[in-house]
């Protein structure tokens, strides 16, 4: 890839096929970190996913992606969240959850950094203030990557399973 031209895009339907290639082998690599919270979905579902959102409201969601010598090294999915309801003591601040993929061989050369730069910028252009990642404990890799670009820990959420 070196010295090849990045281009960061939004996606279009005929992106699904990469996409979807590019979540399964994140589910992968998630699934070595943790197989009782993630799992592989099911290719159609996925497809059904992205097939949706590449045709609906683009103020509530987008899907960026980098491209190199016409091939899909990675993908960034902004997805805005729903103000709390006005019960609860949280502010309602427009906010969004973000997700980064970069493929394997294409890591270390910026890639990830432009995607995320794109994805702010059109997360600020939608009136989104604020940019969450939920990340893995065990996912170092991601707490380096959203660390080195100003994320910080903002809480922590504490789980327990059940049985009845």
């Amino acid at each position: 890839m070196g010295g090849e031209k990045i281009t960061v895009r939004p996606a279009v339907l005929a992106d699904v096929g990469s996409l979807v290639r590019m979540r399964e082998s994140n589910a992968e690599a998630h699934l070595v970190l943790d197989p009782q919270v993630y799992r592989i979905p099911e290719t159609e579902a996925v497809v059904r996913h992205f097939s949706a959102v590449l045709t609906e409201d683009t103020t509530r969601h987008a899907v960026l992606v980098a491209e190199v010598a016409g091939r899909l090294v990675g993908m960034v999915e902004v997805v805005r969240n729903p103000d709390p309801p006005d019960h609860q003591i949280l502010r309602p601040e427009p906010s969004a959850q973000i997700h980064t993929v970069v493929t394997d061989e294409a890591r270390n050369q910026g890639i990830g950094s432009m995607l995320l730069e794109a994805a702010e910028d059109w997360a600020a252009a939608q009136g989104i203030g604020y940019l969450s990642a939920g990340i893995h404990h065990r996912n170092a890799g991601a707490v380096r990557f959203y660390g080195r670009h100003g994320y910080a820990d903002s809480g922590r959420l504490l789980g327990r399973r059940v049985t009845a």
